[in-house]
C-alpha cells in the first residue's frame, strides 16, 4: 500500500488519460463486453453472437435486478456462469437491502477485484495531492465492521463489498499498520463490542491519527452517539488498563490487550474533552492531528452534513467515491468541494455506461423518464440534465438499472461530472401526487433554517405516508439536538415547529399545494423523537440482515415495523398551521 512519489504522479496521469480519451475507452470497454460475452445464454437471446455496438443498443433490453435475477439464482445454484458472462464467478457482493427491499447479489468476477483495486490506486494520488501523504504522517481511525459472510448453495461465497476488500491479504496489511482499528476488532461479530474496542484503541492513539472516518456519514454519526453514551467507561478501562467485563469476544480482548495499558493522565485528558458543555468540534478536540473526516455525505445522506460540520470542528468532510453494488462509477476530483457541491467524474473504464434523460419539469423527476430515442452515451450527456444511469459490466450485467437519479455538472477533459440527486424509487405519495426523495430534501433544508435561532440543529429525518386516516398526510420524523446545554431543558417553541411544518409544504410541487387546498391531502405532520432514534432505528434494519458499514438510511421509509419503532419514540408532534397554500 505505501505510494511513492512516481507512483503518485502516474496516478494523476492515469486519471488525465483516463477522461481525455473518455469516449475511446469506452467503446473498447463495450466491444470487450460483447466480444467475450456475446455467446451467452442470455445474451446470444438478442444478439444472437452479434458484437457490434448498434446491434447492441437497439436489440439488448433495459432491465431491472428483477429480469436478471433468474440468471444469477441459476449461477448461485450451481450452473456455470457462462449464462451470463464467460468468466468465472468468484464471489457475489450483497447489496445493502435498507432502501430497495432485500439485498440483492451481484456477480464478481477477479477483473473486478482488480478494476477496484486500481481504483483506489487514483483515488489515492487524489489524496495525497490534496492532504499529503497522510500514511507517512499517521493513522487513521475509519471504523470498519464486517459482515460474517455465506455460501450459495454451490459454495460461491455471499459477502458485503466491505468484507470482500477486508478478506483480501493486501488490504489486511494495510490496516495493520496504517489503521488504528485491529482486524479482530473489525471482523467481531457484535456490532457493539466492535465499536467499543475500535473507539477505545483510537482514544488510545488519539495523538497518531490524522483521519476519521467510515463509509458513510452514518456510521461517523452513530459512533459518536456512541462515545457519547460510553466515554465514561472507555475513560476508566484508559486509566486502569482493564477492558470492561462486558467485552466477551475472544479475538478483541485478545488485541486489545496487547495495547491498553493504565494511563490516567490520558484518561482525565478524554475524560475533561467529553465532560464539556456542548460537543461541538469533539472529533477535532479528539483527535487534534486529524484533517478529514472521510465518509461519503452526498444524496441522501447530504443531511448529515450539517450535523457532522457541528462535531468536526472544521475539519473537512470528504465524500471521494461514487460505488454502487453493481459497479465502480466516479470519483471525487475536487476532495474539499462541500457535501452539496460534489460532483464525481465517471471512469470509462470501470464500466460501460448509458444515461436515461429525465424530465425535470416540476413532476417527479423519477417517474419522467423520457427516451428520446434511447438512453445516451457518457461523453454525450449535458450539463443540467437529469439521467438515470445504467450499467454493462464485465460481471454480466447488460444495460441495467441501477436506480440513481443524477445531474451532469460539467465536464473534466471528456468525462462528465454527475451529482447525485436521488434513488429512483423513494416517492411520498397520499393521492396522485407524488414527492421526491430531492423534493423532500428541499423542503427538509427550507425549514431547518428556522431551527437555527433557537438553538437546534436537525440531526436526523426520516418519513412516511400517513393513509391510515382520510385524507391522509406526510408525516416526517425529525431527531433534534441542541447546540449548547442539555437536550433535555431544551423546549421547543410550537409556533416555530408549526412554522417548519408550513416552510415545508409551502417548498412542496403544486400538484401537493393543490390537494392540500382541496383537503385532499391532511396538514403537514412533523414528529420529534428522542435522541438515538436514528441508531435505534439502524438496529433494527442490521437486525434484519443489513450490513452496518453498508447502511445508509433512507429519507423515506415504508415499513410498518421500522415506523412502530419511530413512533414509540416520538416526544411531541407538531402541525402546519395554514389552512392552505393561496
Amino acid at each position: 500500500m505505501a505510494t511513492t512519489t512516481d507512483d503518485y504522479e502516474d496516478g494523476l496521469k492515469t486519471l488525465e488519460e483516463l477522461t481525455t480519451n473518455a469516449q475511446q475507452i469506452q467503446e473498447h470497454v463495450l466491444q470487450q463486453i460483447l466480444a467475450r460475452n456475446a455467446g451467452t445464454e442470455y445474451l446470444s437471446r438478442f444478439i444472437n453472437g452479434q458484437t457490434d455496438k448498434q446491434c447492441f443498443k437497439t436489440k439488448v433490453p433495459i432491465v431491472t435486478y428483477e429480469d436478471v435475477k433468474p440468471y444469477i439464482d441459476r449461477i448461485a445454484d450451481g450452473e456455470t456462469s457462462n449464462i451470463l458472462l464467460t468468466e468465472p464467478v468468484v464471489e457475489f457482493h450483497m447489496s445493502t437491502g435498507t432502501s430497495g427491499g432485500l439485498p440483492k447479489l451481484m456477480p464478481v468476477t477477479a477483473e473486478i477485484h482488480d478494476q477496484t483495486a486500481l481504483y483506489f490506486t487514483l483515488l489515492r494520488s487524489l489524496m495525497i495531492k490534496q492532504f499529503g501523504d497522510l500514511d507517512k504522517t499517521g493513522k487513521r481511525l475509519a471504523l470498519f465492521f464486517a459482515k460474517p459472510e455465506t455460501e450459495t448453495a454451490s459454495g460461491i461465497k455471499k459477502r458485503t463489498v466491505l468484507t470482500s476488500m477486508l478478506k483480501d491479504p493486501e488490504t489486511r496489511t494495510a490496516i495493520l499498520k496504517l489503521y488504528t482499528s485491529p482486524i479482530e476488532a473489525v471482523f467481531c461479530s457484535d456490532n457493539n463490542q466492535s465499536m467499543f474496542c475500535q473507539l477505545l484503541i483510537g482514544l488510545i492513539q488519539r495523538d497518531e491519527v490524522v483521519s476519521v472516518g467510515s463509509t458513510f456519514a452514518t456510521v461517523v454519526l452513530r459512533a459518536i452517539k456512541f462515545l457519547e453514551d460510553h466515554y465514561e467507561e472507555l475513560c476508566s478501562n484508559i486509566k486502569t488498563g482493564q477492558l470492561s467485563d462486558w467485552i466477551t469476544d475472544s479475538g478483541c480482548r485478545n488485541v486489545v490487550s496487547l495495547i491498553l495499558k493504565p494511563n490516567p493522565e490520558l484518561a482525565e485528558s478524554i475524560q475533561t474533552i467529553c465532560s464539556c458543555k456542548s460537543w461541538e468540534g469533539i472529533l477535532k478536540k479528539l483527535w487534534p492531528k486529524a484533517k478529514l473526516i472521510d465518509a461519503i455525505t452526498t444524496g441522501s445522506m447530504s443531511q448529515y452534513a450539517e450535523t457532522l460540520e457541528f462535531y468536526g470542528g472544521g475539519l473537512s468532510i470528504v465524500s471521494t467515491v461514487y460505488i454502487c453494488s453493481e459497479a465502480v462509477c466516479g470519483i471525487n476530483l475536487e476532495p474539499l468541494s462541500k457535501p452539496f457541491d460534489v460532483s464525481y467524474t465517471f471512469l470509462p473504464n470501470m464500466a460501460y455506461f448509458e444515461f436515461l434523460p429525465v424530465k425535470n419539469d416540476g413532476a417527479t423527476m423519477s417517474e419522467q423518464i423520457q427516451l428520446n430515442g434511447g438512453p445516451v452515451d457518457l461523453v454525450n450527456v449535458r450539463p443540467g440534465q437529469y439521467y438515470e444511469l445504467l450499467v454493462t459490466t464485465f460481471a454480466g450485467l447488460y444495460r441495467y438499472k441501477v436506480g440513481d437519479i443524477l445531474m451532469v455538472t460539467g465536464f473534466h477533459n471528456n468525462a462528465p461530472q454527475f451529482r447525485f440527486v436521488e434513488r429512483q424509487n423513494i416517492i411520498l405519495s397520499v393521492d396522485t401526487d407524488k414527492t421526491s426523495e430531492s423534493d423532500l430534501v428541499k423542503a427538509v433544508t427550507e425549514a431547518k433554517t428556522l431551527l437555527e435561532s433557537f438553538g437546534f440543529i436537525l440531526r436526523w429525518y426520516t418519513s412516511y405516508a400517513d393513509t391510515s386516516s382520510i385524507p391522509g398526510h406526510y408525516v416526517i420524523f425529525w431527531e433534534l439536538m441542541v447546540k449548547e446545554g442539555d437536550d433535555d431543558t431544551k423546549v421547543l417553541d410550537p409556533m416555530m415547529m408549526a412554522e417548519c411544518c408550513s416552510k415545508m409544504e409551502e417548498s412542496l410541487s403544486l400538484i401537493y399545494k393543490t390537494y392540500r387546498k382541496e383537503n385532499s391531502i391532511a396538514a403537514l405532520e412533523i414528529r420529534v423523537v428522542k435522541q438515538g432514534s436514528s441508531e435505534a432505528l439502524m438496529d433494527y434494519y442490521v437486525s434484519q440482515g443489513a450490513a452496518l458499514n453498508q447502511y445508509k438510511g433512507s429519507t423515506c421509509i415504508k415499513s410498518n415495523d421500522a415506523i412502530k419503532i419511530l413512533d414509540s419514540r416520538v416526544i411531541a408532534k407538531f402541525f402546519s398551521s395554514k389552512k392552505s397554500m393561496y
